[in-house]
Order: C-alpha cells, then sequence, then structure tokens
C-alpha cells in the first residue's frame, strides 16, 4: 500500500520485517497518530509478529531538533537496554530498527491510552490509582537502571558517538541560565546566599552519585499509557532524551507543573509522593535518608522552576488572561512549597518567592489563588 506523504516509507518497512521473520510481512493498512511521527501498522504475516505494531520514524522538513538523528539513536538504546539487558518491562520493545532509514518497530501497547488524556477527561479524582501507577514507574525506572550508566552509554556508544557527561548536569543549562537573566531583568537579580544555593543546586545535579539513573527525558503524563480501566499496568515511552542523570528530575512532575497543567495538587497529601519513593528505595536505598533526598529533590525543582522562566519575555508579550502566565507563576510557587516542605535552599527559595510576586504585580490577570481547589483542582490543564 502506497504511504501518506511525510511518513517513513512502506516498502522499507516491509522488507525489515519480511528479513527479520526469513517470511513475507506485508502492511495491510496504518493509522497515523498525529501530531507525532508515529503510525500504527496492522501486518499480514504467517510469523510471530503481533498483527499491529508501532512504528515510530524521524521526520523530514522540520526543524534540526525535531529531526536530529541522535534523537532516534536515543529511544533505541534505552528501549534495548531495559528489555533486553535489563529484563524491565517498563516501556515498549522494539521489534526492529533501521537506522539508515530512520525508523522503529516497537511493541503496540493499545488499548493502554496515555494518563494525561484520561486526567483531562475526566479528572484526577477518578484516576487516583492510575497517578500511583505513574509515580510507581517513575520511581521503578530509576531504581531499575540506577549504577547501570557505564552499561547504557556503552550500549548507546554502539549507535554513535554520544556525550555522556552532558547528560548528569543537564541539557537545560542554557535555558536555565535564561531564567536568571530574566530575574534580574524584573528587578530581582540573584545574590549572596541565594547565589550560594544555586552553586549547591547545579553541583547535586550535576554530580547525582548513586542517584545517577535513566531517564527518558521527558517525565510527563502524556508520556506513560495505562488501561482506561482494569489493572492500572504502566509502560513509559517517548525515550528520544534518554539518558542517565539525577533520578529526582524525575519526581518533578509530581510537585511542579509541566508544560500542560497549571496544577498538579501535593503529592504529600495524595499519596503519590510516597509512592515514587518507596518505589525508588529498592534501588537506591539512599532515597530513604530524608536529608540526602530532600536536597535532590529541591534542586531537581528549583531547576525546572528557572528553565521555565526563560519563557519570562515570550508570555509577558501575551494577551492578559493566557494561562501560560497563570502557569509559570504557579510552577515558581509549587517549585519554592517544595524546597521549604524540603527544609532546604532557604535563601534561593526567598528569592524564587519574589520572582512570583514581581510577577503577580506585572501581571494582574495572573494574580490568583492556587490553594482554592475548586478553581484550580489537581491536573487542571492549561489552555
Amino acid at each position: 500500500m502506497a504511504a501518506p506523504r511525510g511518513i517513513f516509507r512502506v516498502e522499507a518497512l516491509q522488507n525489515l520485517l519480511t528479513d527479520l521473520c526469513a517470511s513475507p510481512v506485508t502492511v495491510d493498512r496504518l493509522e497515523r497518530l498525529e501530531p507525532w511521527a508515529v503510525a500504527r501498522v496492522w501486518l499480514r504475516s504467517a510469523s510471530a509478529l503481533p498483527c499491529s505494531v508501532v512504528v515510530k520514524w524521524v521526520p523530514d522538513g522540520q526543524r534540526e531538533a525535531r529531526t536530529a538523528p541522535w534523537r532516534l539513536r536515543n529511544e533505541l538504546a534505552a528501549l534495548q537496554f531495559l528489555s533486553e539487558d535489563l529484563g524491565v518491562g517498563l516501556a515498549p520493545r522494539v521489534f526492529a530498527a533501521d537506522t539508515t532509514a530512520r525508523f522503529l518497530v516497537l511493541e503496540d501497547l493499545a488499548p493502554r491510552v496515555p494518563l494525561d488524556r484520561l486526567l483531562r477527561r475526566d479528572g484526577a479524582a477518578a484516576h487516583r490509582d492510575r497517578l500511583a501507577a505513574f509515580a510507581r514507574a517513575r520511581g521503578a525506572l530509576s531504581a531499575a537502571t540506577a549504577g547501570r550508566a557505564e552499561a547504557y552509554y556503552a550500549r548507546r556508544a554502539e549507535l554513535g558517538p554520544v556525550d555522556a557527561a552532558a547528560d548528569p548536569a543537564g541539557r537545560l543549562a542554557l535555558l536555565r541560565a535564561g531564567g536568571i537573566d530574566h530575574a534580574s531583568s524584573l528587578g530581582v537579580p540573584l545574590g549572596g546566599r541565594a547565589s550560594y544555593e544555586l552553586t549547591s543546586v547545579f553541583d547535586e545535579l550535576s554530580a547525582p552519585g548513586p542517584f545517577l539513573a535513566l531517564s527518558n527525558g521527558d517525565a510527563e503524563a502524556n508520556n506513560i499509557l495505562l488501561h482506561d480501566s482494569g489493572p492500572a499496568e504502566a509502560r513509559l515511552i517517548d525515550f528520544e532524551f534518554a539518558g542517565c542523570t539525577h533520578a529526582l528530575t524525575d519526581a518533578v512532575c509530581l510537585y511542579v507543573p509541566g508544560p500542560a497543567w497549571l496544577t498538579v495538587g501535593n503529592p504529600s497529601t495524595t499519596g503519590l509522593a510516597d509512592e515514587y519513593r518507596h518505589a525508588l528505595a529498592l534501588g537506591i536505598p539512599e532515597a530513604e535518608d530524608d536529608r540526602r533526598y530532600g536536597d535532590g529533590l529541591a534542586a531537581a525543582c528549583v531547576s525546572w522552576a528557572l528553565v521555565r522562566l526563560q519563557r519570562f519575555a515570550l508570555l509577558d508579550t501575551r494577551s492578559q488572561g493566557d494561562h501560560s502566565r497563570l502557569q509559570l507563576i504557579a510552577t515558581l510557587e509549587a517549585a519554592a512549597d517544595t524546597a521549604q516542605t524540603c527544609r532546604a535552599l532557604p535563601h534561593l527559595t526567598t528569592w524564587i518567592r519574589r520572582i512570583a510576586a514581581v510577577l503577580r504585580h506585572r501581571w494582574p490577570d495572573a494574580d490568583q489563588d492556587f490553594a482554592d481547589s475548586a478553581r484550580f483542582p489537581p491536573y487542571r490543564a492549561r489552555h
């Protein structure tokens, strides 16, 4: 069959699977899963292949960040590392790959659906068990891969050059720096003890010690698939930005809004914090140490807040009532609240709260009470 424009070559897929199975494999039909470069493909074959697979490819004609071949290699290495090297069933299996043609053939996880779709449709209260599975899966991924960075990068290096030293420090260093610059432009420059504490944040994240573990690089609710009903068997997806980094960067999504949300609630009262931490401690016993855990969590949340602050110049041009303004203030304050609860980074926390206060004054439409659970329930979507 002919494929729609802009996707992988069906003939290349059929040839790859035919060679793999040593018997003819034909594409019966396919459905592109917009807006991603992903398609569900139904097969006709006498082999042991399932009747449907998912194909993910590198699209043409988009900006370099979307077409960089290293993203495909990251995904392939991470998924093979989890399933083949560690025997961990937290992510889809890879059936085949053609890095030259730039596509992967993955296990079809249907009828699982993205958690964020369920949260948007029904609200967080209806999916507490799935949110708990989300938290456990994030902790389990780190627990299973802690101390295995060398093995992961050895597999990744087989697919092409990789800078293993860049991942612990984070690929977002320039964005954090941009956030600090924006704070200065708002009249809240970093200095004194807050500056010293920020150095300790960067030290913590760049040298995680026992907390160094594999992350998919985007620990949000859209990148975990679960059944709509029935058992909450979670599978993590989207490993394009996979790399080994501080495990607690994967916990930030439980405490601080990600790109999709205005609020995420308080994981300490909903039980998500305990679900995550218990799963993490199975592979990283140091997670039981309150001081060590708190310092790492506070550092990860503050780092994320600064990454989001780099969007200030863009948001300042938005019209009154834009949800992104609300989200930025909520993000800053949630990061500060988390650090305060962890009894960490007191001067940095004060600095972040000052930035949020300035933004509330600058954007009166965004000066709202996020503690009002009727208006801002957990996982209220940003529009």
